[in-house]
């Protein structure tokens, strides 16, 4: 008898530690030792797949990539094995034509170069060896040649040795001074060298030869960074199906880059010789994204139509390269492409658009225009499609990319790596729900609502209300390394986010509504959708709430405390405009300011001083966290400075958590780990939990 009752306390001991340490939120150190999976990869047939898996060492607070494989035909549907060698920091896979090889990029010879591995397996042969690092690379059609992206000086041309002795003689100086006579001087989180990004073509070496050291440059008289700065890929550029011809996407680095958004297409030779032809000449504003044809009369492209505006719709465009006439693709569809892929019949571009929140696959029929959704859910960060397969990567609101197998309809999905969940063992995720509401103007307006982890019916919880940046973003069904919302619900938080006038994803004219308008229509949805969410949800605890944002939402945050103070116990301010005058002189992309605000500073000051947050100091009054990064050029620090000056001479409560190392966004680990601690410490002494 006291054997047999002794069982049930044994048992219930042994569940105990699996109970008790599944009793917990989500929280950043859960986030940042989270595996993190991209570039997917398919071989020509569609049958093996390469991804790269990211690890963070807590130990050595350093981050490694390596490459893994599956045979995605296998009938024992073995698990991904991995396919680069242990201590090998990776990046850039991509198959050759014929299937055979794996190329990819490892600074493993002390300089990033490119690499081989034969797909069966084997030890990785450098291919390159230049004396300047490779930025990023596209194989020719016929996998006999490489194009490669590379910083050099314009007067070295190819000479890679004399880059390398510029910058060698320039960091022995004494002196330290430089001298500029035209902007960038300094563009994202870069002060500029002098350098521009430029196209080379090297043969790749076959069986024992050596690496190969030299390379010729193509396209010459395109003077401009390809890939583009800061944000730019090897999309940007396109071989022809002959192998003899390249499609650069590029704009002029010339004085007037910082205000300009005309991005050309050039077709130049892959041999070096002749002059670059410009295809888009009669296009003032961006075209970029080439992709050829499989007969090579045809070039796919992603256009815009309004110069100075770098958050215009993209368009799905095809150009007739024997006469140069062009026409838009799907002129009804009120989405924004992000890239093109086509299909291998060539009759269907297979492109992701950001859509009511989400950010799905699309296939849009070439000859109808009409799109159609393959993937949903969530958002699709990256894809590839090939034979029988396509493999995607997709995130949401409790997960990070997580890797997927289907075919190319989206039907049979099968996951080949882990989502954040089975990652994070004995973390609770909040769930979701999205919600619209009736906005500025009477449009509908979406925003989502996340629940803490321990959420339970008839209770009341304080709540986060997160504002996203861009002001041309969205805050939707995605995951964030940066400012996500299970964050927040891991600390028993409710979270609100809207999607205001401005956000993209709605149609082109609801992102347009923002321009000349930051202070009102975004406010107005803000303050509409704040009373939608508290009388749809009775556990949002209206008394207990702080706003929260960055870049624009920073601005919108600066904005509230001097024009919307009343509903919040506290506010953070993370790389925020404060004064929109100063912004417009020293941010470094001048077209946005001066498209969002209707001008330069000097012919419409009206425009920037209309929903300019400095001259509503008199009225803050509500606890504000100001945080900034030295290198932000962005929204340069010293608008965190001056606004955490005006709050502590006005004797408002406040902090500033400054970071010497850190761009407009957090980045490292535990940067990103300090980040959290302090804004979830000022959220609890300011509404609890």
């Amino acid at each position: 008898m006291k054997f047999r009752h002794a069982l049930l306390p044994l048992a219930l001991l042994s569940a105990l530690p699996s109970l008790a340490f599944a009793q917990r939120g989500f929280e950043v150190r859960d986030m940042v030792k989270l595996d993190r999976y991209s570039s997917p990869t398919l071989s020509p047939d569609g049958r093996k797949l390469v991804f790269a898996k990211r690890v963070w060492d807590e130990k050595t607070s350093k981050a490694s990539t390596a490459l893994w494989i599956e045979d995605l035909f296998a009938r024992d549907a073995a698990p991904p094995v991995r396919f680069t060698p242990e201590g090998w920091n990776v990046n850039s896979p991509s198959f050759s034509p014929d299937g055979k090889t794996v190329y990819f990029l490892s600074g493993k010879s002390g300089s990033s170069q490119l690499y081989a591995m034969p797909t069966a397996g084997g030890a990785p042969k450098q291919v390159t060896a230049f004396a300047l690092d490779v930025d990023g690379y596209k194989l020719s059609p016929d996998g006999k040649k490489v194009a490669i992206a590379v910083g050099t000086f314009a007067d070295c041309k190819a000479d890679f040795a004399c880059t390398k002795k510029k910058l060698d003689d320039a960091g022995a100086k004494k002196n330290s001074g430089v001298v500029f006579d035209r902007m960038f001087i300094r563009h994202w989180d870069a002060w500029n060298d002098g350098r521009l990004n430029r196209v080379f073509v090297a043969d790749l070496p076959g069986g024992k030869e050596k690496a190969a050291a030299s390379a010729h440059l193509v396209g010459a008289d395109v003077l401009g960074d390809v890939p583009s700065k800061p944000f730019g890929d090897m999309g940007e550029m396109a071989w022809s199906p002959d192998g003899k011809s390249l499609a650069l996407s590029a704009r002029k680095a010339d004085r007037m880059e910082p205000w300009s958004t005309n991005f050309d297409l050039y077709l130049v030779s892959a041999d070096g010789s002749g002059t670059a032809k410009n295809l888009t000449a009669s296009n003032p504003a961006w075209d970029t994204g080439p992709v050829f044809g499989e007969d090579g009369k045809t070039l796919y492209y992603r256009a815009m139509k309004r110069p100075g505006f770098e958050a215009d719709r993209f368009a799905l465009m095809a150009m007739d390269l024997s006469t140069g006439a062009a026409r838009e693709i799907a002129p009804k569809w009120d989405r924004s492409a992000d890239g093109i892929t086509l299909s291998a019949d060539g009759k269907t571009i297979y492109t992701t658009a950001q859509d009511l929140g989400e950010h799905p696959l699309f296939a849009v029929d070439i000859a109808t225009g009409e799109p159609k959704k393959i993937v949903g859910d969530g958002s699709i960060s990256s894809f590839e499609i090939a034979g029988p397969t396509l493999a995607f990567a997709r995130n949401n609101l409790k997960s990070g990319d997580q890797l997927f197998a289907a075919s190319p309809d989206g039907a049979s999905q099968r996951a080949i790596t882990p989502n954040a969940g089975e990652m994070a063992k004995g973390a609770t995720f909040g769930d979701f729900e999205q919600f619209s509401f009736k906005g500025w103007n009477g449009d509908t307006v979406y925003g989502y609502v996340v629940k803490p982890w321990n959420y339970q019916a008839g209770k009341k919880y304080p709540v986060a209300f997160l504002i996203h940046g861009g002001p041309q973003g969205s805050f939707g069904n995605g995951w964030s390394y940066r400012w996500n919302p299970q964050t927040y619900a891991g600390q028993g938080y409710a979270v609100v986010m809207i999607d205001f006038h401005g956000s993209t994803g709605y149609g082109q004219a609801f992102t347009d509504a923002i321009s000349q308008h930051w202070g009102d229509r975004p406010l107005e949805d803000l303050q509409k959708g704040w009373a939608a969410a508290q009388k749809k949800y009775d556990f949002l605890d209206g008394s207990k709430a702080c706003a929260l944002g960055a870049s624009y939402g920073g601005f919108m945050v600066n904005w509230i405390a001097g024009n919307w103070n009343q509903p919040w116990k506290c506010l953070v301010s993370h790389d925020g405009v404060f004064d929109n005058r100063a912004m417009g002189y020293a941010t470094e992309e001048l077209w946005f300011s001066e498209w969002e605000n209707g001008g330069t500073v000097f012919d419409n000051p009206k425009g920037y001083e209309k929903f300019n947050p400095v001259n509503h100091v008199d009225k803050f009054r509500v606890p504000m966290l100001v945080i900034h990064g030295q290198q932000d050029f962005r929204i340069p620090v010293e608008q965190g400075i001056a606004l955490f000056h005006a709050l502590q001479r006005k004797g408002v409560e406040s902090k500033f958590l400054y970071f010497p190392d850190e761009n407009h966004w957090v980045l490292k680990p535990n940067n990103s780990v300090q980040w959290h601690d302090t804004v979830n410490g000022w959220l609890k002494q300011h509404i609890g939990q």
